[in-house]
């Protein structure tokens, strides 16, 4: 089965635990390959990709790991600055300049002297997103941005995604295995089991199949 998304959408990924959807994302940024098949990425086959035509590709894809993924030894700021760094049309002052725009985008410039072990979940999920956004990716990729969060700090993670999506137009894939997520931010839902994709389609669509295995996904989710 094809798994397409469009330009602007937000597709979001369900799935038990252990059901390929990390790996899913791992393989749209050519982490790791797959075994049959095709997978194109804005257009470009990503089969046999390797050194400076797939670190380009790579780009213009953002990733937001479900562990945020910072480096301790950089403050907040600092791990923001990290992806500019190998972008030599810009100054020293350009790149922080620009690094602090982005964690003001995502709430948290206050906190841009501080250190990654100074944070919360929901602050470090947050400096993870402005450091995705740093080298204005076209697509976002998101692995389980709200997971181990509180239903506040999980409500605004949500309310970020989508505003960052009404503000830049990026295609989203969010993967998620939290069902009221789906309900906030998807424009349309997969959901994968065993490795395979057994539903893709709206939400609504969704919560009213006939599936057996779909059925009682929503209705324990």
């Amino acid at each position: 089965m094809t798994l397409h998304i469009s330009p602007g959408e937000t597709l979001v990924v369900l799935g038990r635990s252990g059901t390929g959807k990390s790996v899913l994302l791992r393989l749209l940024i050519g982490l790791q390959t797959h075994d049959s098949g095709s997978i194109q990425v804005l257009g470009q086959e990503l089969t046999g990709l390797t050194g400076a035509p797939l670190y380009e590709l790579r780009k213009q894809v953002g990733f937001v790991f479900q562990n945020s993924a910072l480096y301790d030894s950089l403050s907040v700021v600092e791990n923001v600055e990290f992806p500019l760094k190998y972008q030599q049309r810009l100054s020293a002052q350009e790149r922080r300049d620009r690094a602090l725009e982005l964690l003001t985008q995502v709430g948290m410039e206050a906190s841009a002297r501080k250190m990654p072990t100074d944070l919360s979940g929901g602050m470090k999920k947050r400096v993870g997103l402005a450091r995705a956004l740093a080298l204005e990716p076209a697509i976002m990729l998101y692995d389980e941005p709200t997971a181990g969060l509180d239903p506040i700090t999980s409500g605004e993670i949500n309310e970020l995604i989508l505003t960052l999506k009404q503000d830049r137009a990026m295609s989203s894939i969010v993967v998620t295995h939290e069902i009221h997520s789906a309900q906030v931010i998807a424009d349309r839902v997969a959901l994968l089991n065993l490795g395979k994709i057994v539903f893709d389609g709206s939400f609504e669509a969704l919560t009213h199949s006939e599936d057996a295995f779909v059925s009682l996904f929503v209705s324990t989710g």
